[in-house]
């Protein structure tokens, strides 16, 4: 009998300085998941700016960096 392991992904969150592993989803649910408001982040993927529609797959390197403004 095989157990299915559902796949996952592991992402950084700048803002909390916390890695998570979370279900392999679509950025958007990720995003929701976390509470994350995508007008607040950049999301890198293996080093380069991705948008949160890409697609994405287990051996990525997710990161969502703050966006900082000031005036």
């Amino acid at each position: 009998m095989k157990i299915y392991k559902e796949p996952k992904i592991k992402v950084y969150i700048e803002k909390t300085d916390e890695y998570k592993e979370l279900s392999l989803k679509s950025l958007k649910e990720i995003m929701k998941e976390l509470k994350i408001n995508p007008t607040t982040v950049i999301i890198t993927n293996n080093g380069e700016l991705i948008t949160e529609d890409a697609e994405i797959k287990i051996s990525d390197d997710i990161c969502f960096l703050s966006v900082i403004s000031g005036g």
